[in-house]
């Protein structure tokens, strides 16, 4: 097998080489609305990968992006509060075979955190890519939550625009009693 970023022979998608060079995390933090989102990358950097998501190659892409960036988060995280936190992924439905959002957040299980899987899934399947923010905020995604009510959470998702996917969640989840402590993407498109 060769790493997706250098050609290289590797055993794994992305080579250690790339992985300590390329793909060193910088993680940056943006406040939408009431909501802090923290991102480990800008959307530059990792655009080629994440573009793969609805690839075949998409599947061991984002499994190792979620290695790199979400599991290692998520362990220092409970190490420094031991409540029980819940992972929230933004629209884990399945689409060539698997969700990717859902790959984040089930690197993110630990003792004391939990991923809800397909808890807050869209009603709304129109397609954001490329779109203006008029565009967003005129078709929402109209989410539907059937998870938990009464639980510290985190919301994941691969990407963060405009925020405005991010905020409607996090809208959605607060009606439902869940308190959201923040959100986590791979990448911000803000440069």
């Amino acid at each position: 097998m060769r790493c997706y970023s250098c050609s290289g022979l590797s055993l794994s998608i992305v080579c250690k080489a790339c992985r300590e060079k390329l793909f060193v995390p910088t993680m940056s933090t943006r406040r939408v609305g009431t909501l802090d989102v923290i991102s480990f990358y800008k959307y530059t950097h990792l655009e080629a990968l994440l573009h793969t998501k609805h690839k075949v190659e998409g599947y061991r892409i984002y499994r190792a992006l979620a290695e790199m960036t979400m599991k290692p988060f998520i362990k220092e995280f409970v190490e420094a509060d031991d409540r029980m936190v819940y992972i929230i992924g933004i629209d884990e439905f399945v689409k060539s075979g698997y969700a990717h959002v859902a790959l984040l957040t089930r690197a993110m299980k630990t003792k004391y955190s939990k991923p809800l899987h397909g808890v807050l899934l869209a009603r709304n399947r129109v397609n954001y890519s490329g779109k203006s923010l008029q565009f967003r905020l005129e078709n929402p995604r109209e989410f539907h939550y059937t998870g938990k009510s009464g639980i510290d959470a985190i919301l994941v998702d691969d990407i963060i625009t405009t925020g405005i996917t991010l905020q409607e969640a996090q809208s959605v989840l607060l009606s439902y009693g869940v308190n959201v402590l923040f959100a986590l993407t791979l990448a911000d498109v803000q440069e």
